[in-house]
């Protein structure tokens, strides 16, 4: 018993990884007050440039990096429409899902089906991996793990406790103050939005070379759509972004765990999705916290001087 609980746990670290290190992106782009409901597509681009980049170079790194890139391509686009062009960011977010997830499944088309021959091997830490139970479900993980968890404590110390984090909150709360202080709205807005993109992009890289190791068309499975619940669930804060990435991969573990009882599998399908939409209803029943958790300007366009 105390072994599956612990394959279980292991496992939804597993799943969570990739939720946990977009939700990271989506809320430093939130913070400096832009909406990008583009996660899904970036994730998607993300996934496809890696395993493509790995198969035929031979090297996993080479294959992350190219997935940054892609996404932070995309966020740039969607950057270009709402702070320069000062687009509609919903339209603007929704675009950007269907071109990520159009141009994934067109280049990824000749590599379906196709195995990834390299592999990301877990790093078991020294000494802490040695201690029972916990060892095996925290300290013996791939490399993905550990960078989420060290890119959450980045961000959550970034974003409280520096410079840098109190301009990006200051332009998500009252651009027009950050403007009369002499900061660069557009600047600190472009950087939010490729930072959230670059993330996107390693976690549908981490979806591609680690938890997969294929390439499928639509292989995102919405993670993208459950990322923007999480940022609310989170109340923009990158610390609960922990709990409610790694919450939503037990939810997807226990989809596994509940088909040998004989649960339907459209029903155990539409789990991760209900439960989203329960963690929407809650967070619109506590509007107000949720209200004074989110920046002001969120999803508003900045016109400056000229508006």
């Amino acid at each position: 018993m105390e072994d599956l609980i612990v394959t279980v746990i292991h496992r939804a670290l597993v799943a969570g990884t990739p939720l946990l290190l977009a939700t990271l992106g989506e809320i430093v782009t939130e913070r400096a007050g832009i909406l990008n409901l583009g996660v899904e597509g970036m994730m998607a681009a993300g996934a496809v440039s890696a395993f493509i980049a790995s198969l035929l170079t031979g090297s996993i790194l080479v294959g992350i990096t190219v997935a940054i890139v892609a996404g932070t391509l995309l966020a740039t686009i969607h950057a270009f429409v709402c702070v320069t062009l000062k687009g509609n960011q919903v339209v603007s977010g929704l675009a950007l899902v269907m071109l990520g997830l159009g141009a994934s499944g067109l280049w990824g088309k000749p590599f379906i089906g196709k195995p990834l021959p390299l592999k990301v091997l877990d790093i078991e830490l020294p000494v802490l991996g040695d201690i029972p139970y916990l060892g095996k479900m925290l300290f013996c993980q791939d490399p993905f793990f550990y960078a989420a968890i060290v890119l959450g404590l980045v961000f959550w110390f970034g974003l409280t406790h520096t410079r840098w984090g109190l301009v990006v909150r200051s332009v998500g709360e009252s651009p027009g103050a950050s403007e009369a202080q002499g900061i660069n709205i557009s600047i600190v807005q472009y950087i939010s939005v490729m930072v959230g993109g670059a993330m996107a992009g390693l976690a549908g890289a981490h979806l591609s070379l680690s938890y997969n190791r294929v390439w499928a068309e639509g292989m995102t499975g919405g993670r993208g759509w459950i990322v923007i619940a999480l940022t609310i669930f989170a109340l923009w804060n990158p610390l609960r972004a922990y709990l409610g990435a790694f919450l939503f991969g037990g939810i997807f573990v226990l989809q596994y765990l509940l088909q040998p009882l004989g649960v339907p599998p459209n029903l155990l399908g539409m789990l991760p999705y209900l439960i989203t939409l329960t963690v929407l209803v809650f967070a619109v029943m506590g509007k107000d916290r949720a209200r004074a958790a989110a920046p002001a300007n969120l999803g508003e366009a900045y016109l400056g001087s000229e508006g």
